[in-house]
């Protein structure tokens, strides 16, 4: 695997470097109100974030209008693990840079995807990018050995809180973990131990190596 940076034009097939916003307060406050923890965390939404001027940009202008939740993901990881999608793009900005691994939803074959699909990014400290819905995505990686990450994560309101309550459908409805949110385990994932479908064959990417 090769870590390419989210310039290079190849990451248009998995989104998009978001311009023109004044991310300095935003990084501050994350940096300042929340923790690195050695593993990973992820809240989906952080009062002290949400109440920021970027909010009411955030949602008018990347997200047309809808209301929005700031959150974050932080912590030490070179894992996949699993990969996630939603109904909707999520921005991610960090103070570090931090890699993603990333996989196209139409690299699923009758439900599985080879982890020989997923591609890593790095994305610079201060750069926000764009992770369209069809893309497969998860926790941020590190990108030097050692160091963690904090990393912005903007979806639409309630996203990641408790799933609703549903008659399954069809073999998509199997995935939802939680409110717009349908998740692909790796079989080594402490996800699937706990009951996530195991939909992704091959080894679980680890770019340890590679930092």
């Amino acid at each position: 695997m090769k870590i390419l940076p989210v310039s290079d034009p190849s990451f248009q097939n998995y989104g998009q470097v978001m311009t023109g916003y004044d991310l300095k307060e935003l990084l501050e406050t994350l940096d300042k109100v929340t923790p690195c923890p050695d593993g990973v965390e992820y809240v989906p939404e952080q009062p002290e974030l949400q109440a920021l001027a970027i909010e009411k940009d955030l949602r008018n202008n990347a997200y047309g209008g809808m209301p929005i939740q700031i959150g974050w993901c932080n912590g030490h990881n070179t894992k996949m693990n699993c990969l996630e999608y939603h109904r909707d793009s999520e921005l991610n900005v960090g103070t570090e840079d931090f890699i993603l691994l990333l996989a196209k939803r139409e690299d699923l074959v009758d439900g599985i995807l080879d982890s020989d699909k997923v591609v890593a990014y790095l994305c610079p400290a201060g750069t926000m990018v764009e992770v369209y819905a069809t893309t497969l995505h998860y926790a941020p990686c590190s990108a030097k050995k050692g160091q963690g990450f904090k990393v912005i994560v903007v979806l639409p309101k309630g996203t990641n809180l408790a799933k609703p309550e549903f008659t399954v459908k069809n073999a998509e409805d199997e995935l939802m973990t939680a409110a717009n949110k349908w998740l692909l385990a790796h079989a080594d994932s402490a996800e699937a131990a706990s009951g996530a479908k195991v939909c992704i064959k091959g080894v679980n990417p680890d770019i340890a190596d590679l930092i």
